[in-house]
């Protein structure tokens, strides 16, 4: 681990040094830094955002549904001018007609969640004018009426919505936190893989500069004739396979900053050097305790529930829709009509109205039957699919938990690893240089020391994977020890 960091800080002062020649500022970004700016900016986040913002109005329309509606109604005028045919009891005649007709209606509307009726309130005015040889003006007033529609055995609509949207809107609620920790994940593998290009980089580097020396160095040794020439081939092919592989390194390294910048939309010209994170500091996980917290917090936990009442609701339908229906229309208001606008309001006359309307299928040959055994059939398949999905939720849950909780020994055993095998290479190079040793065992040191480098990088990324991938599973934040929590007034054009 030592070694790693003092690496590190190699990488650090050898790109100072070439921005300083450049004169081109470097951004030194964390890990944090990388996911804030993801969080802030990526366009992951953003089509985020759209999609949480479209269940959100959603959301508000259906509330909307369910308030009072005030709705003006006019016709400003409606004219006609027409032939149309006349039955007295002289006969029948045609005659010219010429007409205006203009009304205006104020009505207030209420659905009912609890029946799936609606009551209205409202107040109409009409007036005609009837041209000929002279005008002839009515009014037609109906100041006040007030009725309801209710249909009595009918599938109610609003019932299931009051059960269902909440928790759709809860849903999306929790998938936009889903959301943010997949944001992490996919900013901590790019992180992770151009820290891993750029480490790469300076491993490479470093080879090359280690290989250069020893070729030199064996080269006064095989002038002076101490090893031979095979040996001497050995150590220039060693060091052309460095300076291929710094190459292809630093080609590497180019390509996933592109990826990285593409994901923040960072500026092309803008030069970046990641700093190695520490762990996470995460406790040892019960699995049991992370599953609770999934069941709780989780968007698929509330789909379930959610899924299995929409089944019930469609059971409910095809009993319902399919069977004796009956309708009721009732109002009572009152209406006047007058040829004198000053005089159409006076004395107004009472109107009723009562419909009952029924429907009663006699003869259908199983359609009803076939109907519900279908939305009976659905439900059950329905059941089984969800309790098989919580069987693997559950399952998925535990399996992540014994992986993070694995994943801290072997980052564990990957930095002392690495560790051993730089200062293996170490004590390999000095016997080397001292003639003790060939260069089969210093290459074999080497090769042992970079793959512990990189494997240590590898496990690091594996174990910060896994814990923003156990976050996403729960929503839990199992360093602070609390539920994720996400102010979604942040979020423009959600009030």
């Amino acid at each position: 681990m030592k070694v790693f960091k003092i690496l590190a800080l190699t990488a650090l002062l050898f790109t100072f040094s070439n921005s300083a020649n450049s004169q081109t500022p470097v951004k030194l970004l964390t890990l944090s830094d990388v996911i804030e700016i993801a969080i802030q900016q990526s366009p992951d986040a953003l089509t985020t955002q759209h999609r949480f913002r479209s269940s959100y109005w959603q959301f508000r329309n259906y509330k909307a549904g369910l308030m009072p509606m005030l709705t003006l109604d006019g016709t400003l005028p409606s004219l006609s001018k027409s032939i149309e045919k006349v039955t007295t009891p002289e006969g029948d005649f045609f005659y010219s007609r010429n007409l205006a007709n203009y009304s205006a209606g104020l009505s207030l509307t209420k659905n009912i969640g609890l029946t799936g009726g609606q009551i209205f309130l409202n107040s109409d005015l009409q007036r005609i004018d009837i041209f000929g040889d002279s005008t002839v003006t009515s009014y037609l007033s109906s100041p006040l009426n007030i009725g309801i529609r209710q249909p009595l055995f009918n599938y109610n609509q609003f019932k299931w919505a009051k059960k269902v949207e909440p928790m759709r809107y809860n849903e999306a609620e929790r998938r936009y936190i889903e959301d943010l920790e997949q944001i992490n994940i996919n900013a901590s593998n790019l992180f992770f893989s151009l820290l891993d290009a750029q480490i790469r980089l300076k491993i490479q580097q470093l080879n090359l500069a280690n290989n250069d020396t020893l070729y030199q160095i064996a080269r006064g040794r095989f002038n002076i004739g101490t090893i031979a020439e095979n040996e001497l081939l050995q150590i220039e092919l060693s060091l052309l396979n460095a300076q291929s592989a710094v190459e292809s390194a630093s080609l590497d390294v180019q390509m996933k900053t592109f990826n990285l910048k593409s994901f923040l939309r960072l500026p092309e010209d803008m030069v970046i050097q990641l700093l190695s994170p520490d762990a996470p500091r995460a406790p040892i996980i019960d699995p049991q305790m992370a599953v609770s917290e999934a069941r709780e917090n989780r968007s698929d936990a509330l789909a379930y529930e959610r899924r299995m009442i929409v089944a019930e609701s469609g059971v409910n339908r095809a009993k319902t829709e399919n069977r004796f229906n009956a309708n009721l229309f009732a109002v009572y208001g009152l209406t006047q009509s007058s040829d004198d606008f000053s005089a159409v309001y006076r004395n107004p006359q009472e109107q009723q109205r009562l419909v009952l309307g029924i429907q009663v299928p006699i003869l259908d040959w199983g359609l009803t039957r076939g109907k519900i055994k279908l939305a009976e059939s659905d439900r059950d398949l329905e059941r089984t699919a969800v309790q098989q999905e919580m069987i693997d939720f559950d399952q998925e849950i535990f399996l992540k938990v014994m992986q993070f909780n694995m994943q801290r020994n072997q980052l564990a055993i990957a930095a002392k690893s690495d560790t051993v095998a730089v200062k293996r290479y170490e004590v390999t190079k000095q016997r080397y240089l001292i003639g003790k040793i060939g260069i089969i065992d210093l290459n074999l040191a080497q090769t042992e020391k970079d793959n512990a480098q990189q494997g240590y990088i590898a496990a690091l990324s594996s174990y910060w994977r896994s814990f923003y991938e156990l976050r996403k599973l729960t929503l839990y934040d199992f360093v602070a020890g609390r539920r994720i929590l996400f102010n979604f007034d942040d979020i423009p054009d959600v009030e």
